[in-house]
């Protein structure tokens, strides 16, 4: 996908669509069939660059999610050792 592509395939709808429907001016069919389908093309570009960000999106809430739960645990035993370093300092 070449970026800004879809700039340009939306410009080139837009420019047909303000086009008259006909007469000498109005856009050929063969035209609207080509802007139409690489209309159809970008818009599965952007849908699988969708899905990609998606998933890159669930990997790392997945490793969030997991770096909390492992950090929730080494901070309880970290507390636990501080008390019991703290008993030792005490009794000696």
């Amino acid at each position: 996908m070449v970026v800004g592509g879809e700039d340009q395939v939306l410009r080139r709808i837009e420019e047909l669509l303000d086009a008259p429907t006909s007469g000498a001016a109005a856009p050929s069919l063969a035209s609207l069939e080509h802007t139409l389908t690489e209309g159809y093309a970008e818009a599965l570009a952007l849908e699988a660059e969708r899905l990609r960000a998606t998933d890159e999106l669930v990997t790392l809430a997945t490793r969030v999610t997991h770096a909390d739960v492992e950090l929730g645990k080494l901070r309880a035993m970290l507390d636990r050792l501080q008390a019991r370093t703290r008993a030792l300092r005490k009794a000696s």
